[in-house]
């Protein structure tokens, strides 16, 4: 894809890893915890990732716009004229870092024509980061080891299948849908962790039956896609876009799975 060609991802997974740098120094001591609009919670670390990746990724990439989870509203107005930017969480699973666990990343994505084509995960506490092309390849390095990741093969039997579940977030929906995989087991997990699960082969699927915004999935879709899987909004099982709704950044329904649905 020729926009790729202008993309040096070296130098985005070292802007995820810097943010994640950022996140650890606040994670480590005593920090301030704010309140959006909507009453849900944010960090110095959110704000402090926000700010640097916003200014490497104006640095590197000066003619691509950048929106991020802590953007302005002009951003967000004008994001609908944007054919290619980037997508940004700079603290997913701020819930996971207020509970001190080590399960939140830091996401950045490019969105080119509604579709996440590049996606980069940090999970700073956990020192592991995640990058992939969409429909090419997938790769996870952890410490020194670095590893070309794909989605497994379905099983064979139901009760061999492994269900990927939010730590935060389990629903009655999430419930009632596991009741159609007897004797499955049941991973939770916060964060966009839930998706690399499944990209390297560890789990299964991962219904998600609840609310999330874009910036939330969309690297984490471009890594699952570039290991072979595929995140499908439901009930029409079609492949998850961005950029579509003027009046908010809201995903539907989807489920997270390998190649075989």
């Amino acid at each position: 894809m020729k926009i790729l060609k202008n993309i040096n991802i070296d130098e985005i997974i070292k802007i995820a890893q810097d943010a994640g740098v950022l996140i650890m120094n606040v994670y480590k001591k005593e920090f301030k915890i704010f309140a959006k609009q909507d009453t849900s919670p944010v960090t110095e670390a959110d704000l402090l990732a926000h700010k640097l990746i916003i200014n490497q990724l104006k640095l590197v990439t000066p003619n691509i716009p950048v929106l991020s989870e802590e953007s302005n509203v002009s951003d967000f107005e004008d994001r609908l004229n944007w054919e290619t930017y980037w997508l940004v969480d700079p603290l997913d699973g701020t819930k996971e870092f207020l509970k001190k666990n080590d399960e939140f990343t830091v996401n950045i994505a490019l969105i080119h024509k509604q579709q996440p084509i590049l996606g980069v995960i940090q999970a700073p506490a956990l020192d592991t980061t995640y990058w992939g092309y969409r429909h090419n390849c997938a790769f996870k390095k952890k410490g020194g080891k670095f590893k070309t990741i794909s989605v497994r093969k379905r099983p064979q039997k139901i009760s061999e299948w492994v269900i990927v579940g939010s730590r935060s977030h389990q629903s009655t929906e999430f419930k009632d849908f596991i009741k159609n995989y007897p004797g499955a087991k049941i991973i939770s997990m916060g964060s966009s962790l839930k998706f690399c699960l499944i990209a390297e082969g560890i789990a299964d699927i991962y219904p998600r039956l609840g609310l999330t915004s874009e910036w939330d999935t969309a690297a984490a879709q471009a890594i699952v896609e570039a290991a072979k899987g595929q995140v499908l909004k439901l009930p029409e099982k079609k492949p998850l876009k961005y950029n579509t709704n003027p009046s908010n950044l809201l995903n539907p329904n989807f489920l997270v799975c390998g190649d075989y649905i």
